[in-house]
């Protein structure tokens, strides 16, 4: 079963992995469910002198990771994602290799409907729609303001970015690229790794 943090539920200890502009914004989504963040790791800490980092505790690089126990903990995947990207769905799959969960994440401002599916690790950023019917699969990002319309399939590590729509019916394959944006209109299939461009009406499938 997914693991998930959702507003009003019990708080999780958790950490941050990534200290960019991503990582800030899943870090306030996960103390919006709840989250009770012990640290953060990021490989640009190595070496350095820094103790804290927007108020939370620097830990070291993603090493410090081994010498944790992954039943006591939760990971959030501050990792954000550009196009041909790999990083964040690497960080992902090393770490659940590991024996780690990364809960989903649904901000208290977004729709998420009873009758979706999500995976693992998603991220349903703040004013972002997910109507009934829909599937998303694990450590995809659904970004603040996209929708995602009846019956549409999202694959794992895909990125919806702001403001993007995915009409009814819409498929899309492991590790796309959804610019901000973007429309895809309905009943359309989008192959694995593909990037449609920010602001594109995307009529015909593309494979």
């Amino acid at each position: 079963m997914t693991s998930r943090l959702a507003a009003g539920g019990k708080a999780n200890d958790c950490i941050l992995i990534g200290a960019g502009g991503h990582a800030m914004v899943t870090r306030e989504l996960a103390e919006l469910c709840g989250a009770n963040i012990l640290g953060v790791c990021d490989p640009k800490f190595l070496g350095a002198s820094d103790q804290q980092w927007h108020g939370l505790t620097v830990l070291g690089g993603d090493d410090y990771l081994s010498e944790v126990n992954p039943q006591k903990v939760l990971l959030l995947n501050g990792i954000g994602m550009l196009p041909g990207n790999r990083v964040r769905q690497a960080v992902f799959e090393r770490f659940t290799e590991m024996g780690f969960h990364f809960p989903a994440l649904v901000h208290p401002f977004s729709w998420l409907s009873g009758h979706a599916s999500i995976g693992e690790g998603v991220q349903v950023m703040a004013g972002a729609v997910v109507q009934p019917g829909v599937t998303i699969g694990i450590n995809t990002i659904v970004n603040t303001r996209s929708s995602v319309d009846h019956d549409s399939v999202l694959g794992a590590h895909c990125h919806l970015a702001p403001g993007a729509i995915l009409c009814g019916d819409v498929q899309v394959g492991a590790g796309s690229f959804i610019g901000a944006g973007a429309t895809v209109t309905q009943a359309v299939t989008v192959a694995p790794e593909k990037f449609i461009k920010a602001g594109a009406l995307t009529t015909k499938d593309v494979l």
